[in-house]
This record gives structure tokens, sequence and C-alpha cells, in this order.
């Protein structure tokens, strides 16, 4: 019984030294390799989606900005256009211009 095991652990031993263990891995040499070609073609196309939408956050966060900003402007010059505003102006600058005591009126050819 005692040579039996000494005889099963030697077989074992003998076994990988020959490459009995790496037969299967040989067989299927093909599949493993297609297998992590195709691992490689996940994982970086999964690195690339992340960038590409971490690219998509920022963008939207700057387009949110230049909106604010392009809606404050256009209050601003609402603001600034409005007749009151624009004689307030006028006379702040010291120009010499008076407001029309005539109503506007077409000229036709």
């Amino acid at each position: 019984m005692e040579r039996k095991k000494k005889k099963n652990r030697f077989s074992w031993i003998s076994s990988v030294l020959r490459g009995d263990i790496l037969r299967p891995v040989i067989k299927y040499t093909k599949m493993i390799v297609l297998i992590v070609i195709l691992m490689f073609f996940y994982i970086s196309n999964r690195y690339t989606c992340i960038i590409k939408l971490r690219e998509i956050d920022r963008l939207q966060m700057q387009l949110k900005e230049v909106k604010s900003e392009a809606l404050d402007l256009s209050a601003q010059l609402t603001s600034n256009t409005r007749p009151s505003q624009v004689e307030e102006l006028v006379k702040r600058q010291g120009l010499n211009l008076e407001k029309a005591k005539t109503p506007p009126y077409k000229l036709h050819k």
C-alpha cells in the first residue's frame, strides 16, 4: 500500500514533468487565443466608451454655462436698449443729441 502511494505521488510528478497537464491547454490553444483577443477588444471598447462619456458630460456642462451666459447678456442688452436707458447714456457721455420731436415717416419712391 505504501508503495502505491509513493508510485501515485511519483506518477503525478512525472506526468507534470512530461507535460501531460499541458495537453488539454495545447488542444484548445486557438480557442484560448481567441478569447484573450476578444477580452482585449472588450476592455479597449469599454475604456473608449468611458472616455467619450466623460467628454460628453464635460461638453454638456460647458453648454449649460454658455447658455446661461448668453441669457445674462441678452437680458443686459434688453435692459440697455430701453429708451430711458439710452437717454441716460447719451446724457452721461455728454453727447449733444435730442429726442426727435416729429414722428418718423416713410419715404416712397
